[in-house]
């Protein structure tokens, strides 16, 4: 993950990344992202059908789609996780959000660890609208600890099995560098952030103050999500944004 492409159909400027998502957004000038998040989080197909209405009724194309935030059951095999991303990549496709070849759209795709969906469902989307002076906007995808790129996740997880406070922070350490990676890409930093979200089953305090806090990644606070990170064996996430209108439908 590395170049920065403009994708003029949608609004929005996103970092290349793997077939499933990108490595996050940020919207073109004369556009800003807008979040929606769902009360209840969706099934995929009827999630789908309805962000097709609201951007639909905010009038604008389905290629304004531009990040995505899933819960699903619980952890996915490797195997799993390959099925799972050419089902959902079939609705991008449909939607012409795919016709470059790329896939711009920004994604996290997290496992909450009690009450979780009985089947893989949307929480949230962000989407592009006009707005000739809005400030600028982005959401980076989620990240675990693991380079993204490699056939299988499970050779490359930072200190893999490893959940003492030490093998934590490691994991925590690569995972923060990573989202400064990302949103650094797109000309953005910690102090851009309107929400940083953490997703992790495990404790995070002797880390916290030291790993978090004193780098800015919680200066609008933090928001823990008691879930797991979408493929076994990860163990802690994080993705953050910047947008200035969020909408609970």
């Amino acid at each position: 993950m590395g170049e920065v492409i403009d994708f003029q159909s949608g609004g929005y400027r996103f970092i290349k990344g793997v077939t499933q998502y990108s490595g996050g957004v940020a919207a073109l000038p004369g556009f800003r992202l807008e979040r929606v998040r769902f009360a209840t989080p969706l099934p995929l197909k009827e999630g789908f059908a309805q962000i097709k209405q609201i951007i639909g009724a905010a009038g604008r194309p389905l290629t304004a789609f531009a990040a995505c935030e899933l819960r699903s059951p619980a952890p996915f095999t490797e195997e799993g996780f390959v099925a799972f991303n050419s089902s959902y990549t079939e609705t991008l496709k449909a939607w012409g959000l795919i016709d470059t070849g790329l896939n711009p759209v920004a994604r996290s795709n997290v496992c909450p660890q009690v009450t979780p969906p009985l089947v893989p469902s949307i929480y949230a989307f962000s989407y592009t609208v006009h707005s000739a002076e809005a400030a600028p906007s982005f959401v980076v995808s989620g990240s675990a600890e693991v380079p993204e790129g490699h056939a299988a996740y499970r050779d490359h997880i930072i200190n893999r099995g490893d959940l003492s406070p030490a093998g934590l922070r490691a994991k925590a350490q690569f995972v923060l560098a990573e989202m400064e990676r990302r949103s650094g890409l797109l000309g953005f930093g910690w102090k851009d952030a309107t929400a940083v979200q953490v997703y992790t089953i495990h404790n995070l305090h002797p880390f916290l103050a030291d790993e978090i806090v004193k780098r800015g990644a919680a200066r609008a606070g933090l928001t823990w999500h008691f879930n797991n990170p979408p493929v076994l064996d990860l163990e802690y996430e994080m993705d953050l944004r910047g947008i200035a209108v969020e909408h609970v439908a």
